[in-house]
């Protein structure tokens, strides 16, 4: 696929002068709308996630008229659910040195530069507020002996700044947000629609005024009109079929939008996370995650010699690589995710890796259990050995659990300012479906982060400012039938293929391809095969696609089939984008570009900016730059050693 070069992106909107008054200047500076005009005025949240329910819920408590959609039978359902080890907050309760401007450098340095500073420092900064509204929400932290809340030790930090729920942190946070929700919809200022998936968003005198869905179960086709439309559908992980996502969690709402206009911000920089539980078979349709919180206590290790394939307990410790305090001796087992993943990769592929197929390494909690007892592992990690040993058939209280990388999470996303609005004016986008924080590598605990600030202190007041030059006038009929014309078109032709491969078949073939050639390590080889190769799967899932059944009504293999095809044209475009930055920077490494000792090397003088891809139909994509300029944060080599 061919690309071009447009205009730069010169304006993020982010406030000028000192970064730590800039969001209080842009909340000063937003415009408000009054009680009674918040009545008039709705809006649309396409997901019900940490962020998206949080949002929801934040926007019906002022006022405003809102309307959440989500494909799963309950707003509980979202992925956030999932989420285990914990979530950062620059709170400094351990009087270790942490503050909001360490909790900013690490977020930077962890992104491996790669990221705004405006907006990584107002995370910071808002990092504080969410532990307080969590706890007053009801959110059961761990505490100490005395009461007062503990915190752990993740991935690119030497502070411990991680609040946890054991290992089911997500889980208590969520239900936080969807009983602030849940009150909402009870109050009647929230309309909830679930068993819905949005297939495309109306765009009506060039702003963003609401979307298309489909209802999952009657089939029905539905429009919903808004002021504003603000996408919290999370990442897409699953372009690579086999995760750590959900199975439903897909790419079709950001990129139906970024078809509709909507610049798609960095989408190779995608992260593999060091601690899951190995691949262990065809029939696999996901993986599952081991919070990263159990490298507070676990030491990773594979044996010393090549081939060695006795037991564990049979290894002495002298026949033992602990390779990352070995490499890696500042940070140890807790360095960033990027480069624990690509250290598990290099010791599987000298032969050294153990398990079947080699591919897996040790996480051994032996001198845990010795130091702290097996009551106090069992408190902190209990769940998540249990989890394990369910999955594995494995006590991990008796030998170390194996681990080895997989897909998690999405840095990219659709491109966003200051303010999350996208290139579409009236589109916000928030939490993972936004590429705003992270750069091009996210630390452990800061998506939770991240999606709380971006949905109860963020979005509410930058869309203020947005609503408060409406209403906007009456939507276009005319944009409204075309956007419903395109849905029921994609559906007619999904269904009318008839072939005799199914939906999930294609998914993993070109998850394979992606993972393959487009995933831990990319070179500009593998790059270019995997763009000779996606064009032609694509147009063999087009003619040989076999969809059962119709669109008036419940149908799986449809929706799985409408997922697969945007798939398709996503993983594409990250192949380009890779393919066109030439350098190494956190989840992104190119081969061709390492230092003496195999770490990520970067070429800040050509390649400090995002990436923000404009979408065409013809010709290929187009390429517009926004410089990255780092003022408070000196751009050097990475080092955790």
């Amino acid at each position: 696929m061919h690309y071009t070069v447009g205009d730069p992106i010169k304006d993020a909107k982010a406030p000028e002068g000192p970064i730590e008054d800039r969001w209080d200047k842009r909340r000063f500076s937003a415009k408000l709308v009054n009680p009674a005009n918040k009545r008039k005025l709705t809006v649309i949240v396409v997901g019900t996630g940490l962020a998206g329910g949080s949002a929801a819920a934040t926007l019906g408590e002022l006022g405003y008229k809102v309307k959440s959609f989500c494909y799963q039978d309950s707003p509980r359902r979202a992925h956030s659910i999932a989420a285990q080890g914990g979530i950062n907050a620059a709170k400094n309760y351990r009087g270790d040195g942490d503050s909001i401007y360490r909790l900013f450098y690490d977020t930077v340095k962890g992104g491996d530069f790669r990221a705004r500073e405006s907006n990584v420092y107002r995370l910071a900064q808002v990092s504080v507020n969410i532990i307080d509204q969590a706890v007053a929400q009801g959110v059961p932290f761990a505490r100490e002996y005395g009461g007062l809340l503990d915190t752990r030790s993740f991935g690119g930090a030497q502070v411990s700044r991680t609040f946890y729920a054991r290992g089911q942190t997500g889980q208590q946070l969520l239900l936080g947000a969807y009983q602030a929700l849940e009150r909402q919809i009870a109050a009647g200022t929230v309309e909830m629609h679930t068993r819905h998936e949005m297939l495309d968003l109306v765009i009506s005198d060039g702003r963003a005024r609401g979307v298309i869905v489909r209802d999952m179960v009657t089939g029905e086709i539905e429009t919903h009109l808004a002021d504003a439309v603000v996408l919290a559908s999370g990442g897409y992980g699953n372009v690579f079929f086999l995760s750590t996502n959900a199975k439903g969690c897909n790419t079709t709402a950001i990129w139906r939008a970024h078809r509709r206009g909507a610049y798609f911000g960095n989408p190779c920089y995608t992260q593999i996370h060091p601690t899951c539980i190995p691949v262990s078979g065809e029939y696999q349709s996901k993986l599952t995650l081991m919070s990263e919180s159990l490298r507070n206590d676990g030491r990773v290790w594979v044996p010393l010699r090549k081939g060695d394939e006795r037991p564990p307990a049979e290894i002495p410790e002298d026949e033992r690589d602990y390779y990352l305090e070995r490499i890696y001796p500042a940070f140890g087992n807790l360095v960033p995710r990027d480069i624990a993943s690509r250290a598990a990769k290099n010791v599987c592929d000298e032969g050294r890796g153990v398990g079947p197929g080699g591919l897996g390494v040790y996480l051994d909690f032996a001198d845990a259990i010795r130091r702290l007892g097996q009551h106090a592992v069992e408190q902190k990690y209990g769940n998540l050995f249990e989890m394990y040993e369910r999955i594995t058939g494995e006590n991990p209280y008796n030998v170390p659990m194996r681990i080895y990388p997989a897909v998690h999470y999405t840095m990219g996303g659709l491109w966003v300012d200051y303010d999350l609005q996208s290139t579409i004016p009236g589109l916000f986008v928030i939490g993972e479906a936004n590429f705003s924080d992270h750069g091009a590598n996210r630390l452990g605990a800061s998506a939770l982060m991240q999606g709380l600030a971006d949905g109860y202190f963020v979005l509410p007041t930058t869309v203020g400012d947005y609503l408060a030059a409406g209403p906007f006038g009456e939507v276009d009929a005319e944009a409204v039938d075309e956007a419903v014309g395109q849905v029921r078109s994609k559906i007619d032709r999904l269904l009318a293929v008839n072939g005799d491969r199914t939906a999930d078949s294609f998914h993993r073939e070109l998850g394979k391809l992606m993972w393959d050639y487009c995933g831990m390590e990319r070179t500009e080889e593998s790059l270019r095969k995997a763009l000779e190769r996606i064009p032609e799967l694509r147009k063999e899932f087009w003619e040989n696609v076999k969809v059962p059944g119709d669109g008036e009504g419940l149908n799986q293999a449809l929706e799985r089939a409408g997922r697969v095809a945007d798939f398709f044209d996503l993983a594409e475009l990250m192949c380009v984008d890779a393919l066109h930055r030439t350098e190494s920077c956190g989840g992104h490494f190119r081969a061709e570009s390492q230092d003496a000792d195999g770490e990520a090397l970067r070429d800040d003088e050509n390649f400090a900016y995002v990436a923000a891809w404009e979408f065409q139909e013809e010709g290929g994509p187009v390429l517009h730059r926004e410089d990255l300029n780092y003022e408070y944060v000196k751009m050097t080599q990475r080092s955790y050693k």
